[in-house]
Formats: structure tokens, sequence, C-alpha cells
């Protein structure tokens, strides 16, 4: 029937259209997608994990386990559909027992995948792991007790017990759980460990590890931090009163150990906590009278009197004064005189008399005082006139040399020249004492011993008008000492007070130099130490000439610039005379061991100086330069170099520029006795020094002079400012032939004594006994590191009887540079490519090739304001670049540079008069 209608239907549709050739299939299906895929999970004791996966469009879905497809009657199937893509929605469940993940033998884990189907085709989940979970019982490592000082870094390590999964940990501050982003003063590290950055008295508290997975939850043992504190005493009070009213007592003191006050069994403070001195407490003294003087003579009133006095002893300390009257009369004629109201007709006559001539003397010592004070006041502008003469004279001026008064402007005689050619008498020797007395007046030019008529020497004076210094030309057999150097120095213009004053230093061997330097400049360098001193060429006046020095000072004998948390990087380092007046900077070059060579800088560098009084002031910090300061420092890695036009004092100090620590370059160096060894003693001996050359030349000559010698070239360690000691200890010692001395494991140098620089040079000594003098070979190894630091290790195998050839890290005296270079033999640049350079880039270009591209192809450009300052910028830049290159100081560099400038007519010009 409905085949039949079918027909009738297409009979009456053919009637009205025609048909298509084919019909419209429907749409193909996609591949399956999964909308859920199965997840790891991990079975708890004996309960069954399930395991569930969704995908559409799919008409069925099994799961595999392992390669192997789970029974179908093990599914749980659920089917829906997506109301808006109008596909099948297919859900597939499975259920997996403790049992057939124990049953799986292999290394492989337990594991499931989801298999879905679609006209299209199949498509796989990812793997589902299914593992047995389970938490060991005991900790791997559990936290110990400790007992720390007040911010100390605090370390409580916690490794959990073996779980599966991989146990989480939480640490627990008396049974309060610590959340590190809640007190940034906690941190908990990758490997589960506590970390308390600085010990606070609130962070003494008892500490868990809980460590806790699906399966259970474990606690460790408690650790117990104590953090104490060491009691520190607190200022002294004021000395009490004297305990005696009269006479010799005592006073005391006190101080408590409460800044602060020992907490958590905390050492308690050392030392007194009083303080007894003895006291004398003046006693009060009464006052008693003298005997009476005698009587005075009769007087008109027929009476005469007597006086004495409250001084037999007068009173004193508080002491009562003497009772009763000072003076007494009495009649005097026993009453036979009789006291008359008139003048007897004689009497008169007198008594005018007597006034008369009292008046008279009074008049004449008027007229007397008048007198002195004309001839006072006549001598005192005499003292005005004087010339160059009457100082050469000196020697016959029976009195002191008084200079002109500075308030008379118009001395006699302007107009007549002083007479310097005078020689009317002499004396030999020097003119003055160059060193003169605390007490000495500046006016005083003490006389010699000599005779006064002996004929002068070859002197000469002369005096700068111009300058604030005056300059002495001493005769050849006229100089100062082997242990002294000389500068003069003198206050004032002609015709003004003139004083002279000396300064004198010790010149230690291998310390010091110094050199007479004029007008064309000259180089001082104290050999094999880095330091050294460039006087460029026009710097003193010209017609000057100064004795100038260079001086390291001995660490023993100065104090040191550091402060607080700061540290020496330099020798401390005295150039002068002090008070020059200098026409241009001067360039002082000094070694350093700051280590500069990380990314990001690491230190904060100050530049310090000395003042008269022995304090030390900041002079620069590096990168925070103005215009106001006096130095400009070029640092290089090894060495700086400063710029400065005032002589004196000066030392380079650092510290380190957070977040990162700073590191200093140190040296170790170890020394032995000198060979033969007659004793069964040895010691090792190790230095610890700054990586300097003078440090290093310092130390080998105080080795030199205990009789040791270097068994090998130093080695380098960077030290970090890290609050760690540096570790010392000695291994693989040959005990049949050897015993160690040192009872313990190690010897440790305190951080704080390499880190400020205080103490030099610092050592440690490893005592060695040998067991019969006919041991000689000696093997061992030597370990040197800062505690969590870097390190290095000495192999040690000499023969102690064996003489070695001297060794010295040094550089040998036909390689060293000359003590002191004066003139254009100190200049590496002659002086008229100098001037020519100077005069092409010393004016501003409008391209900007000129002194300001050389300072940047130089390197020098870090500040150039001090440079745009400066008459000559360009004359200041090749002054640095004299000191930067004193021991290769080739042109070819400059040259480059001047090339890249495309300055050819200057390089023409070095060509053609310089040795490039």
């Amino acid at each position: 029937m409905s085949l039949f209608f079918f027909f009738s239907e297409s009979s009456d549709y053919s009637e009205a259209e025609v048909l298509p050739d084919s019909f419209p299939s429907a749409p193909a299906e996609p591949l399956p997608e999964f909308l859920l895929e199965p997840e790891d999970a991990f079975i708890v004791k004996n309960r069954p994990v399930q395991l569930r996966c969704r995908a559409s469009p799919a008409t069925q879905i099994y799961f595999k386990c392992n390669g192997e497809w789970v029974n179908q009657n093990d599914h749980i199937t659920r089917e829906s559909l997506d109301q808006i893509t109008g596909l099948v929605v297919r859900e597939v469940d499975i259920s997996v027992s403790r049992t057939q993940v124990e049953e799986l033998f292999g290394l492989e884990d337990y594991w499931c995948q989801c298999v879905a189907w679609s006209s299209a085709g199949t498509t796989k989940s990812n793997r589902a792991y299914v593992r047995i979970a389970y938490l060991r019982k005991n900790f791997e490592q559990e936290p110990l007790g400790r007992e720390v000082r007040l911010e100390q870094e605090v370390l409580l390590q916690c490794r959990p017990p073996e779980g599966m999964p991989a146990a989480e940990v939480d640490w627990l501050k008396n049974e309060d759980v610590i959340d590190p982003s809640q007190d940034s003063n906690f941190l908990i590290t990758i490997d589960h460990d506590l970390i308390i950055k600085q010990a606070r008295l609130s962070d003494t508290a008892n500490y868990t590890c809980v460590a806790r997975n699906v399966v259970a939850r474990r606690r460790s043992s408690t650790a117990t931090l104590i953090v104490y504190v060491s009691g520190g005493w607190s200022s002294w009070t004021e000395w009490s009163e004297c305990n005696a009213r009269c006479g010799r007592g005592w006073q005391r003191r006190t101080r408590s150990c409460t800044n602060p006050a020992p907490l958590n069994g905390g050492a308690f403070c050392e030392g007194p906590p009083v303080q007894r001195v003895t006291c004398t407490t003046l006693c009060p003294v009464d006052g008693g009278w003298t005997e009476w003087a005698k009587w005075s003579a009769c007087g008109t009133e027929c009476t005469h009197w007597r006086s004495r006095e409250c001084q037999a002893p007068p009173p004193i300390n508080g002491g009562k004064h003497c009772s009763g009257s000072m003076m007494e009369s009495k009649n005097c004629t026993e009453g036979l005189c009789a006291r008359s109201k008139s003048l007897a007709p004689g009497m008169g006559v007198a008594v005018y008399s007597g006034l008369v001539v009292a008046l008279l003397l009074s008049v004449i010592m008027a007229l007397c005082v008048g007198v002195l004070a004309y001839r006072r006041r006549c001598r005192h502008l005499h003292g005005d006139i004087t010339d160059s003469s009457s100082a050469l004279t000196t020697a016959f001026h029976p009195g002191n040399y008084k200079p002109p008064r500075q308030d008379n402007p118009h001395p006699l005689h302007p107009s007549a020249p002083p007479d310097l050619t005078a020689t009317a008498g002499a004396f030999r020797g020097p003119l003055f004492s160059l060193q003169q007395g605390v007490n000495d007046s500046p006016h005083k030019i003490p006389m010699t011993t000599s005779p006064l008529l002996d004929p002068l020497p070859n002197l000469k004076i002369k005096v700068y008008n111009s300058s604030t210094l005056s300059s002495l030309e001493l005769p050849n057999d006229v100089s100062s000492g082997d242990g002294e150097i000389l500068s003069l120095k003198s206050v004032g213009t002609v015709g003004r007070e003139r004083e002279y004053h000396t300064h004198t230093l010790s010149r230690e061997p291998g310390l010091s130099t110094s050199a007479t330097l004029g007008n064309l400049g000259g180089r001082l360098t104290i050999p094999n130490t880095g330091v050294s001193l460039l006087v460029p060429p026009g710097t003193i006046p010209q017609g000057k000439f100064y004795e100038m020095y260079l001086i390291i000072n001995k660490w023993d004998k100065t104090t040191l610039p550091s402060e607080g948390s700061q540290t020496v990087l330099s020798p401390v380092v005295s150039c002068g005379p002090t008070g020059m007046l200098l026409n241009r900077p001067v360039v002082l070059t000094l070694p350093h061991c700051a280590q500069l060579d990380t990314p990001t800088p690491d230190w904060t560098l100050t530049l310090k100086t000395q003042t008269h009084q022995g304090a030390w002031e900041e002079v620069l910090t590096v990168g925070e330069e103005t215009l106001s300061s006096p130095c400009y420092l070029q640092l290089e890695e090894e060495c700086c170099h400063v710029l400065m036009e005032q002589l004196g004092t000066y030392g380079l100090v650092g510290q380190s520029c957070p977040p990162q620590p700073a590191c200093k370059r140190l040296q170790l160096a170890l020394f032995a006795p000198r060979a033969p060894c007659l004793s069964l003693d040895y010691s090792l001996r190790i230095y610890c020094i700054h990586d300097t050359p003078h440090a290093l030349k310092e130390v080998l000559d105080l080795e030199r002079s205990l009789g040791g010698v270097l068994l090998e070239d130093p080695k380098p360690l960077l030290f970090k400012d890290s609050y760690h000691n540096l570790r010392l200890s000695i291994h693989d010692i040959p005990h049949t032939y050897w015993r160690s001395k040192l009872l313990a494991k190690y010897q440790e140098i305190p951080f704080y004594h390499i880190w400020s620089g205080s103490q030099r040079p610092l050592h440690c000594t490893f005592s060695l006994e040998r067991g019969s003098l006919a041991v000689s070979q000696l093997t061992c190894k030597i370990c040197v590191r800062q505690v969590e630091g870097e390190g290095q290790i000495f192999q040690l195998h000499t023969d102690i009887q064996e003489t070695l050839p001297p060794h010295s890290p040094l550089p040998s005296g036909g390689t060293c540079l000359p003590s002191s270079q004066v003139g254009p033999y100190a200049f590496r640049l002659p002086g008229s490519i100098r001037q020519k350079i100077c005069a092409s880039l010393d004016a501003p270009s409008a391209r900007g090739c000129d002194w300001r591209l050389l300072a940047r192809s130089l390197g020098f450009d870090r500040y150039l304001n001090y440079f745009a300052t400066k008459p000559s910028p360009t004359g200041v830049l090749l002054d640095l670049w004299e000191a930067c290159h004193q021991g290769d100081a080739d042109l070819v560099s400059l040259a480059t540079a001047l090339e890249e400038m495309g300055k050819s007519e200057v390089l023409v010009v070095m060509t053609t008069d310089g040795d490039c």
C-alpha cells in the first residue's frame, strides 16, 4: 500500500516538475571531541577511584587500561543531546580498585585511556594514571632546636617522609601556621627549609614541620628556637660627690647591664659595674691674725696706731674670717699732749709748704709719663722702616727682628728700593731654623753660633708678590736630612707678615719618594706599589721650584678613613707640600681591591681626605659628582686616578650597594721558614691581604725580616660582604712523620677584621712537628675559603732542608718604573703635539667634534662638567690619559681616538713629530 502510494505521489509530482538527478545527502559527521578527559587519581586505602570521560559526537566510548579493553559491563554509560549543536553527547565512567593496580607488574604505572567512535572515525584521550597513595611515618630530616643571637640568620631544615603524592609541607610556630606572605622575615625554600632572615625576640618559639598529602598528615618533632640577647653596658653615671668632707676619700660611678639586658641565656656584660676613684676634699681653714705691726708715729691728735691682717692663715675653703678689729690706736703721750683746736703759727707754714711740694711732684710725674709714651710711639713708627738688607743682617741685631706693621700701608721712603746686596755682616749655615719650636714667635730669626764676621754663603732669597707661597733657594751644602721632606709655606705678600713652617714626614724605605719639580712638571712613582703622582707641565708657576713628596702611610701610624660598614680599598697616601697653589690639576694614582667586573654596580665608592686635625672628610662619591666637587675620579679595574688641585692625604673607601653584596679582591700568600730547618718544629703562615701591589710588598718585606720565604705565587680570592668568616684548614698531613699542633679542625679570621681593613697584615699559622730531624719531605693540602663563599687550595710538596731560590711575584728592578722623572722625560706625549691637540679640540665645535668627543673615545666621559670648568679641557684629558697609560703609554690608542674623530691634521703632526 505504501509502495503504491509512493509511486502514485511520484507520478503526480513528475507531472508538475522535473525531478533532480540526485537527492542532497546529510552533512558528514565530525570526529569525536572529548569534552572531559580522565584525570590522574590516587587510591586512598582501599577506596576505588572513578575515571570519567565525555565526548561528542560519539556513538561508542570505551576505556582501555594498560593496553587492554575494559569489559563492556564495567562501563556506566550516559547519553544526552547537545541543545545547541544537536549532536549526541556520550559520557562513560569506570571504577578502578586497589587490587587491579596491585596486580600490575612492571616499571610503568597503571593507566587508563578513553577511545570514542563516530561515523568519521575514532579519537583517543590522554592517559590517566592511577596510583596507590601513601605517606611514610618517619621524616628523612627533622628540625633541630638552636640558640641564636639577636638578628642572626637562622636555618631550620626539614625533609618530609616519602609519599605518593609528594607531601606538602607547612611550618608551625607555636601551633600557628607560618605564612611568609604575611611576615617577610620568614622564607620557606623549595627544599621545605625555613629561613628566618633576622632573628627577633618574638621568634623565640617552638617550630614544627608538618607534612601532608591525601592519605595522612605527619608532624615532626618540635624544635625549640631561643633567641638570646647578650648584655650591653649602659652609659656611666656621673661621678658621685666625694664621701669625705675633709681630706682623702673616694667617689664612684656605676653602670648597668641594661643596654640591652641579657635575655634568654645571653652572656652578661664583661667588666665591672662600678668604678671607684680616690678624691681629696679641701678642708676649710679658719683665718688667723698676723702679729701686730709697729706703732705708727705720734700724730697731731696725740695718738698712734697699729694694724694686723687676717693672713696667718687666710680663711680658705669656706673657713671662718678672723674675729676682732684690724686696727688699734691709743694715746702716744701718756696724757701729756694737750689737744689744740687751732694750729700753731709755725704749723701753718709747714702745711702750705707740703702742699706745694706735692703739687710739683705730681707735675713732674705727669711729664715723665708723657715722655715715655711719646718715645714708645716713635719707636713703634721706626719699626716700619725695613728692607731686605735688614733681614740678611739680622745676626747683628741684639733683639728680635720685627716685621713691618700691617696697619701702616705707607712706610717711610716708599720709593727707596731695598738693598739686596748688603754684605756688611754674615753668618754660616741656614738663614733660620727650618723647624721652629712650638713657643717660638714667628718673628724670631734665631742666631747661629758662627762668628758674625764670616762671609755670606751663596744664598738667594726670592720673594713673589703674586703668590701666597715663597720659594727659597738654598745653597748646595744646605739640604734637608735624609729622613725629612721639606716644604716651605709663606702667608702674605711683600710688605706683610711672613710665617715659615716646616712639614716633616718620615721616609719609610720603599714607601716614599720625592723630587724637586718646577714649571716643566714631572712624575713621582713609588716602585712596586702602584702609587704615583703626575704633575703636568705648567702646574707649578714659572720660576718656582718645590720639593714634592709622595708617601704611603703605614697602617699602624694613621687613622683609617673607613667608618660604619665602609671598607678601605686603597692605601692611604700623602702628597705635598700641602698648601701649594697649583695652576692645573695633578693626577694621583691609587691601586684598589674592589671587584668591579659585575654587570650591576655593587659598590658605593667614596674618596676621602684627612684634615689637619686628623679627621676624615668625604671629597666625592663616585656617580654623585656636582659642579662643586673638587676632584674627578677615573675608575679602572685595579686602580683609580684622581684629578685634584689640593695636595694632602687621600684614601678610597667603599661599601656594598644593595641588593647585591660587594666583593673585595684578596691575595693568599703562603710562607715558610727559610731552609735549612734545624728544629723539629715547622710553621706555615698564610697571609690574607688586599690584592694590591703595595699590600703584597708590605708582607714580603715583613717576612724577609722574619726569615720567611714565599713558597708559591699568591692565589686570588673574592671575599664577599656576607658577614661570613674566612676559614683555614690543613689536610692530608703524613701522620707517620708529621704531627699538627692545632687541636681545632680549622682556624677562622673574623669577617670584620678582613672587611674593615683595620688590622694589617692578617695571617694564620699552622704549627707542625716532625718525628725526627731526618724527616725533610712535607706534603699537605691547605684549604682557605670564606664560609658559604669562594675558596682556594694550596697543594704543598716541599723539602724543608732544600734552599729555595729567591722568589718574588713583584716585577724585577729592571722593569719597574723609576721613582721620579723630571721634565719632558716624564711624559709620553711631546709638548708640541700636546699644544696642537689642545688648540684643535678646546674650541667648541658645531658638529660636536671637540674635546667632548675625545673624552667619550677615551672613556673619560662619566662627568664632563668637571672638564668643562677648566681653561683647557683637552689638556686635562691628556693629563689623565698620561696617568692611565703610565706603563704602556704608546700613542696608538690616542691616535686611534683622533682618527675616529676625523682630526687628520693632528694625526699628521703626530706622525711627523711624535713616535706613533
